[in-house]
């Protein structure tokens, strides 16, 4: 009998709790050992006034992005309550992105085909053509702000609606250090910046951190950890299959 990929492996994902099941199931069936250790938390504002101030006046926009499933989740609803006129125009940074887009009625979502983050989205034709433009950007509190920007400098009128919040509910990294002392920690999955930088922080100047592998869904968020002489893999393509092949074959642990 074949043994699993992952007989005897421990891999902590660091991703928020609901979404590192999928991830999970998929390490379990190869005989691994899941490990949550969510380094990003999302929750609803308490308060959604200055939002709901934001999208008061939707008609008076031509495109609306959404930067993750999470925006679509913690804002479309509250967008659907407003008279959205048939001429906006919807965006998403991904396929899963879009994918709730469209399952609350948004039929035609422009989305990336290969990558799938900002960069991606700013390289289509019809993100280019956004002079004179207004474009609301429906995200969590924070985060990148490279698309505004570039928008920006496109000649295009740029509005954050800010719709959740991401915080850590990890205060140090003492489980993960247990569990690699006891043999059974040999990568962690982090798939943002952010949790990166969270891990970084907490763990500090741990050495066996550096005996772990990181396994990053893109290269941007692998320059920091590569920086500071981590051992990092980046997968080939976005999405859990593709993190578990890459982890796979990464062989951690032999």
């Amino acid at each position: 009998m074949t043994k699993p990929s992952l007989a005897g492996i421990g891999i902590a994902i660091t991703r928020p709790v609901d979404q590192a099941k999928k991830l999970s199931a998929f390490i379990e069936e190869a005989g691994g050992t899941p490990i949550l250790f969510p380094l990003i938390e999302i929750t609803p504002l308490k308060d959604y006034s200055q939002f709901e101030a934001v999208i008061s006046n939707i008609e008076s926009y031509d495109w609306a992005i959404f930067i993750s499933s999470n925006a679509v989740q913690n804002g479309m609803p509250r967008l659907l309550k407003q008279d959205i006129p048939p001429s906006l125009k919807f965006a998403a940074i991904g396929p899963v992105t879009a994918k709730e887009l469209q399952s609350l009625g948004v039929e035609n979502v422009l989305t990336p085909k290969d990558r799938f983050d900002s960069e991606s989205l700013l390289s289509l034709p019809e993100m280019q053509a956004v002079k004179n433009k207004k474009v609301i950007i429906v995200r969590g509190i924070g985060g990148r702000d490279v698309l505004a920007e570039t928008l920006k400098a496109r000649g295009a009128q740029v509005t954050f609606a800010e719709c959740y919040q991401r915080i850590n509910p990890q205060t140090d990294c003492d489980l993960l250090a247990q569990l690699y002392a006891e043999n059974k920690l040999h990568g962690i999955v982090v798939t943002s910046s952010e949790a990166m930088r969270h891990l970084l922080d907490l763990a500090g100047d741990a050495e066996w951190l550096k005996n772990v592998t990181l396994f990053v869904n893109h290269a941007r968020i692998a320059e920091l950890p590569l920086q500071m002489g981590f051992k990092v893999t980046v997968a080939d393509a976005p999405g859990d299959d593709a993190m578990l092949q890459t982890i796979e074959s990464c062989r951690v642990g032999s």
